[in-house]
């Protein structure tokens, strides 16, 4: 972690932009008459007025600062006020809209600022006195760049996913370890109700978010990734901002218990299906832990012969199957073995069900639903599949690039590291 997130790279090494902050103080002078000793006269005061109780000053970007990256926000620290307000304006005078960041530390832009482009920051700060103190800083965007990260959501606008459904990003190249923390600052999740969670690096080039528990019922979940012109490590830089909104559907949990051979299916707490299955033999077990379903396949063909050889392989028409792995686990209609489904497990590491039920669950469930299956001779290896939910949530947080703090009221605080609450977190 590096202790700003505005650095540029050069030939040389990578080199971090500081600068002593500006104080603007207006101190009102009074002007003297004279006589023609040139001493004040006796009735007429020469002295000067108090300054302001306040002070700001602005450490970044610094003053007459080159070739700024257009990810920049206005890092700055007061004394003694009461009242804050930060302005950016172009060299036309025209305002850019922005915020606060979650530690109040730092004035972020809406979106990445133009490239080549000079623009002048203002800190007012106001004490109790209500005299303003005032700091400036004027500063000028670099070129754009050559070398840019695409960054991508796997969920598009307006999308419905289940309750266990990650917010997966990616990025066109790996980003550094020492860059994912600036990274993590500008990604922001607000949902709504407001639901405690956190970013999770799975991949140099992939980071998933999770609530602490399930998502709520209905809920609207936002997320914004600020990476128009951020600094990416070895002269790369991001070459958008991303916004996606979704909506979480009802909460469709089903559970999978190999001692039983049943699955039960809940909706928003309450049991509505029990359905018999048959999961993997003890050559190809089923997998224990918590999955989520990936994909929805009304029709699709299986086709193991390339992993199983001609002797164990198989191709087979399949319908209404749900992905849970990577490593080829489903939950599919399975006709050929209903008379051993609630009694003995004949599948391949799949959860068969009947042709009635895989049709019953294929309407009632989307992308996204968790399933948990117990009691198997296999235990669920993290990465084979969206298994977020896989990993306490002890475990999650150790993924984080920032250090985790949970919120002291999770209904009414921002916190940082992308804790979702009613106003954006970082």
């Amino acid at each position: 972690m590096r202790a700003s997130q505005h650095q540029l790279n050069r030939p040389g090494g990578r080199r971090r932009v500081f600068a002593a902050g500006l104080l603007a103080a207006a101190l009102a002078l009074t002007s003297a008459c004279t006589d023609g000793g040139g001493k004040p006269s006796s009735w007429q005061g020469g002295g000067e007025s108090a300054a302001p109780k306040a002070a700001a000053t602005i450490s970044e970007p610094a003053a007459d600062a080159k070739d700024v990256p257009a990810s920049t926000g206005i890092t700055f620290t007061t004394k003694d006020a009461v009242e804050t307000a930060v302005e950016l304006k172009d060299a036309a005078g025209k305002a850019v809209e922005g915020a606060l960041s979650a530690d109040g530390k730092t004035w972020l832009p809406t979106g990445a600022l133009a490239y080549g482009t000079s623009y002048t920051a203002t800190v007012t700060a106001t004490g109790d006195d209500g005299r303003p103190a005032t700091a400036t800083s004027t500063f000028t965007t670099m070129a754009k760049p050559t070398n840019q990260v695409r960054v991508s959501s796997f969920l598009g606008d307006n999308q419905v996913v289940g309750v266990g459904m990650p917010l997966i990003v990616k990025f066109s190249r790996g980003i550094p370890e020492d860059y994912r923390d600036d990274v993590q600052r500008r990604m922001t999740v607000t949902s709504t109700p407001a639901q405690e969670g956190i970013w999770h690096w799975v991949s140099p080039t992939e980071i998933r978010y999770r609530p602490k528990e399930f998502w709520k019922a209905d809920s609207k979940v936002s997320y914004r990734i600020q990476a128009g012109g951020l600094p990416l490590g070895e002269g790369w830089y991001g070459r958008a901002d991303l916004n996606v909104d979704i909506k979480i559907g009802p909460s469709v949990i089903m559970a999978v218990d190999n001692k039983t051979k049943k699955m039960t299916v809940t909706r928003n707490g309450s049991v509505i299906k029990t359905i018999p299955v048959s999961l993997g033999k003890k050559s190809t077990p089923s997998s224990s832990g918590t999955m989520v379903v990936i994909e929805k396949l009304r029709k699709t063909v299986f086709d193991t012969f390339e992993e199983l050889g001609p002797e164990e392989g198989y191709r087979t028409k399949i319908d209404f199957a749900q992905r849970l792995t990577w490593g080829g686990e489903f939950i599919h209609a399975a006709p050929w073995s209903e008379g051993q489904q609630g009694s003995v497990n004949v599948s391949h590491g799949c959860v068969n069900v009947s042709m009635a039920n895989g049709e019953w669950l294929f309407k009632n469930t989307q992308v996204g639903d968790p399933i948990t299956v117990k009691g198997t001779e296999r235990k669920l290896q993290n990465g084979n599949g969206w298994t977020d939910w896989n990993m306490s949530w002890a475990q999650y947080v150790k993924g984080s690039a920032l250090p985790y703090e949970p919120p002291a009221d999770p209904d009414t605080s921002p916190t940082p590291d992308g804790a979702t609450a009613p106003t954006p977190t970082p």
